[in-house]
């Protein structure tokens, strides 16, 4: 089978690496994001699917609006292609190019759709509390991951599965799910999306990352854990990063005493206002009132320091019980 790949960031590596190991599939090149700026230094960097391109030495497009580029267009084309594979290629494909290909485009999608069509449907799904998500296999149409599905396989969310370990997860299970998939596209009948489930996981913006301790415990946890690692409050005038923490709720005590068995919950003061500091737990770290509950922070990183335990970073800020995180300020 003759592929030629889309792909970004280092989610799409394992499909990529999965498609170079069968010998069932030849890969004939690969498009890519351009080289973009990162890290502090702002330096410019190839995309981690271009780093594997390059060690097997494929071809490689980089446009930047493939849309416009009718150069990439044509030397794609002349390919000859049975199948486009798309994951996460971070562009949306025109329909020149989705007709280019004999059997289709075909595309791995970190979501169970319809649920979370989009741009961050794993951010998303943590976010909003989702115990299931999965990946969809899809032929991919004009629209924005509106295309009929080949294949779905369920992954389960836990109250402390956290980004990283998802994310994982996913990309290793897009993999298997494509290989297996694509070689029986001739006989395959795509199911048709049901329109009236679809739900959208938008572009992050950086509002997104303020925690709002008025929100409940469970939210500011699920919050931080989708969001990982960019999340944060104000202290001191300070922006303060929060990368991991333990909601304390009545009804997840048994999920959270489950993880942490070695966890002994002291009797928190009740009718704090949010965002107080009501007590440290040894080992844990500080405990912070919600409007609803209240979040052990774990792991927090001030600026411009590594990310350090919660209660190494109270000792060091020399922080006190019953003071409050920073009124943000209009405009977050």
């Amino acid at each position: 089978m003759r592929v030629v790949f889309f792909g970004t960031p280092d989610f799409a590596v394992p499909t990529l690496a999965a498609l170079l190991s069968q010998p069932e599939f030849d890969v004939l090149g690969v498009v890519t994001q351009p080289d973009q700026p990162q890290g502090r230094g702002q330096k410019i960097q190839p995309s981690p699917v271009k780093l594997l391109a390059q060690q097997y030495h494929l071809p490689l497009w980089q446009p930047p609006r493939l849309r416009r580029d009718l150069e990439t267009q044509q030397a794609l084309n002349e390919l000859n292609a049975d199948v486009f594979v798309v994951v996460a290629y971070g562009q949306i494909l025109p329909p020149a190019v989705l007709r280019m290909p004999r059997w289709g485009c075909v595309n791995g999608h970190g979501s169970l759709l319809p649920k979370y069509r989009g741009a961050a449907p794993i951010q998303w799904a943590l976010v909003n509390g989702e115990t299931h998500t999965g990946i969809t296999i899809m032929l991919m149409d004009a629209g924005m991951d509106t295309g009929p599905m080949l294949a779905q396989e369920t992954v389960a969310i836990d109250l402390f599965t956290s980004l990283p370990e998802l994310w994982q997860e996913l990309a290793q299970l897009t993999a298997e799910l494509l290989v297996k998939t694509l070689p029986k596209l001739p006989e395959l009948t795509p199911i048709p999306q049901d329109e009236t489930q679809a739900t959208y996981a938008p572009l992050i913006q950086p509002e997104n990352y303020f925690l709002d301790w008025q929100k409940s415990a469970l939210k500011l946890h699920n919050q931080v854990r989708g969001f990982y690692p960019n999340c944060y409050s104000l202290l001191r005038g300070q922006r303060v990063k929060i990368l991991e923490t333990i909601p304390l709720m009545p009804e997840l005590l048994p999920q959270v005493q489950s993880q942490f068995p070695e966890l002994t919950l002291p009797t928190l003061p009740q009718g704090m206002p949010a965002g107080t500091f009501t007590a440290v737990i040894k080992k844990f770290g500080p405990v912070v009132a919600t409007q609803d509950g209240s979040l052990i922070l774990k792991t927090v990183q001030p600026p411009g320091k590594r990310a350090m335990s919660g209660g190494d970073w109270w000792n060091g800020m020399r922080l006190e019980i019953g003071e409050k995180w920073d009124t943000p300020p209009q405009g977050i």
